[in-house]
């Protein structure tokens, strides 16, 4: 082979090799002229795309980062932080041998070709890279842009970089086993059941996304509740797969990013919008202590500023009533009456309406619920002017001790179970 290999150079191309003839001076083998000529302009080639590669990071990676530091744009900077020019300037070996082949292997086509496929290999494997922190850099920019910052551009962009992959992957498969790319494509199709198995939570992670973004369920920033996966925070990042939510505990959540389509969850956007966040808790008053209010009572009550007015101006509407139907007060039930729960619910409907953290123009009141064996509930159900967590909670507190606090001045009681009791429980 290899005798047949020098023959072959001899006959063919070492007569118009440059290296022939000095080393046929000092009487070298012809054999070995023609390995020798070979290799040399194998590391020809070798220095020319060193050489190409160095010019290409010194000069024009010089100049292109000087720029950049002069421009007051911020995009060029994303792409320069990317090495998006770098991997770029990594085409140039590979266009400098590509434009040198002709001089050099004229006679040798196989090696020729071997070669050239190795240099396509490699140019292919760069534009991937190129194309990689290209779309890193966009993402990066579009993330910065105001209208798309809370979009699930991540998903799209992973999208981008599998199609990329998929299709340089196929490409260069074709450069090695010499086939064309549509074929290798065609051959897929009889793979489609495993590739859809394969990549079933990408699938339905991409159409997730499309969703998502139509219909704008979630967004980079919302502050969502997922009981499902014990997910209770703000969303960070929403891939094409996953969505990753952090915590109140600062602890990360990834949920499937289709499992926003097929499970329920709470997104609390639409309460941060509007500014205010919903109290809704209840007391539970002992229905034993629940009575009608007498004249020592309506004393003692008429002292409270807050409901002094509709004290008042209550009173004289059912004394005007009972009046008119003669009824007998000799017996307090007769006629109309005020009761200590009813006179405690406008209390405090009255101190929450005066509360400047609770929102006069949204839903504001004190009901009554449905009695039961723990008592009759007393809601309280209004919305707090701070969505923040911990003032959130620190005025809802407020209003509930102050309204415990404030059922003894009604001879009322708040019910709870003779079980909570620690006493009960030693004995």
């Amino acid at each position: 082979m290899l005798q047949g290999f020098s023959d072959n150079w001899r006959e063919e191309y070492a007569p118009d090799h440059w290296t022939r003839a000095l080393l046929e001076k000092y009487d070298v083998n012809a054999d070995v002229i023609a390995y020798v000529g070979l290799g040399i302009d194998i590391l020809i080639l070798l220095l020319v795309a060193w050489i190409a590669d160095r010019i290409a990071k010194l000069i024009i990676l010089r100049i292109v980062t000087a720029y950049v530091k002069r421009s007051k744009n911020e995009w060029d900077d994303l792409f320069l932080e990317r090495k998006v020019f770098n991997n770029l300037a990594h085409l140039a070996p590979a266009f400098a041998v590509y434009q040198l082949f002709p001089l050099f292997f004229q006679e040798f086509q196989g090696l020729t070709e071997l070669l050239l496929r190795g240099t396509e290999i490699y140019a292919v494997v760069v534009v991937v890279m190129v194309a990689d922190s290209f779309l890193n850099a966009l993402r990066d920019i579009l993330f910065k842009t105001e209208s798309l910052k809370d979009k699930p551009i991540g998903s799209y962009v992973q999208l981008a970089k599998i199609t990329m992959y998929l299709f340089g992957g196929v490409y260069l498969i074709s450069l090695l086993i010499g086939k064309d790319p549509l074929t290798i494509l065609a051959g897929f199709g009889a793979a489609t059941a495993v590739l859809l198995l394969i990549f079933r939570d990408t699938i339905l992670g991409l159409v997730a996304s499309i969703t998502i973004s139509a219909n704008d369920m979630v967004r980079i920033g919302d502050w969502v509740s997922f009981d499902k996966y014990g997910a209770d925070g703000d969303v960070i990042e929403i891939s094409l797969t996953t969505v990753k939510v952090k915590n109140w505990d600062a602890t990360i959540t990834t949920v499937p990013t289709y499992a926003f389509m097929s499970d329920a969850f709470k997104n609390w956007r639409n309460m941060q919008a509007l500014g205010a966040r919903r109290i809704k808790r209840s007391l539970s008053v002992k229905m034993s202590t629940v009575k009608l209010v007498d004249p020592e009572m309506l004393n003692r009550l008429q002292k409270i500023q807050l409901i002094q007015p509709y004290v008042q101006e209550r009173q004289e509407d059912i004394e005007k009533y009972n009046s008119e139907q003669n009824a007998d007060k000799s017996v307090q039930i007769n006629g109309r009456n005020m009761t200590n729960l009813g006179m405690f619910r406008m209390y405090a409907q009255e101190y929450i309406s005066r509360n400047p953290n609770i929102s006069k123009d949204l839903t504001l009141m004190v009901r009554q619920l449905e009695p039961s064996e723990l008592g009759i509930p007393l809601e309280i159900y209004c919305f707090s002017l701070d969505t923040r967590w911990v003032f959130y909670e620190g005025i809802q507190a407020d209003i509930m001790d102050h309204l415990i606090a404030a059922t003894a001045y009604f001879d009322l009681e708040v019910f709870e179970s003779p079980t909570g009791n620690l006493n009960n429980l030693k004995g």
